[in-house]
């Protein structure tokens, strides 16, 4: 992979994605819900089916996951679920040198990383968040100048932290969790920290979090919904 190429942290890698690839939304995973609800109203599922392919709906990211769910069931009015790939907004331009001195600084959002970004920090504290960032070229350096302060570092899964700098009287850390795909993007932190720190975390992008807190909401729901429907079914077993 050739390092000039800028590469887009949230969707690796920066070619565009089969789509079935793509990230199925909370409202595709609803249609296909529904056409369960019909199937098991019509008979075409037993309640047991019905009940795993329900947590297969919630639990699927992708289409690829939702498409087998419904390949054994005839199509419904309800369309199949296409794909939905809004254009990104351009990354935005920024500096390349973040100063804090006695006071903070941070980048976040889509933003720009240049080749090679500068940061200094006296008395001071800088946030990067690199989870929606784009990366001008495969690898680009981080040179940390951290004295009597503190960085904090979030980069999405599947993004390589190297750091090859050193600390006095201070400490860096890095989340030892890294991809084993050989052509992942590289940070490269370097620099120095003399009575402060680097703390590099490995986070989810902030609408990836909250796409998973729904599904655990869906799936409990659905949980406490099968079983109502169970001790209902036990209950009418009894007067019978």
């Amino acid at each position: 992979m050739r390092d000039d190429v800028p590469v887009d942290l949230p969707e690796q890698p920066p070619a565009q994605p089969e789509p079935s690839r793509l990230r199925a939304s909370d409202a595709d995973r609803d249609r296909v819900a529904d056409q369960l609800r019909e199937a098991l109203a019509e008979g075409r599922l037993t309640p047991e089916e019905h009940s795993e392919r329900i947590d297969q709906v919630y639990s699927a990211r992708t289409y690829a996951e939702l498409a087998p769910l419904l390949e054994d069931l005839p199509a419904t009015g309800a369309p199949a679920p296409q794909p939905q790939t809004p254009p990104l907004p351009a990354p935005l331009l920024q500096s390349s040198g973040i100063v804090a001195i006695f006071g903070g600084a941070e980048r976040k959002g889509r933003w720009l990383v240049e080749p090679e970004t500068n940061v200094f920090t006296l008395f001071g504290g800088v946030d990067l968040d690199f989870r929606e960032a784009v990366l001008s070229q495969r690898e680009v350096t981080i040179n940390v100048t951290c004295i009597f302060g503190g960085v904090e570092i979030k980069v999405p899964p599947g993004v390589r932290v190297i750091d090859s700098g050193s600390a006095i009287f201070g400490g860096r850390s890095v989340d030892a969790d890294q991809p084993a795909d050989p052509n992942a993007p590289v940070i490269r932190l370097t620099g120095y920290c003399l009575f402060g720190g680097i703390d590099v975390k490995r986070q989810l992008p902030r609408a990836e979090r909250q796409v998973a807190r729904e599904q655990r909401r869906v799936l409990r729901d659905e949980r406490r919904d099968r079983l109502r429907e169970l001790r209902a079914a036990r209950r009418d077993r009894r007067h019978y």
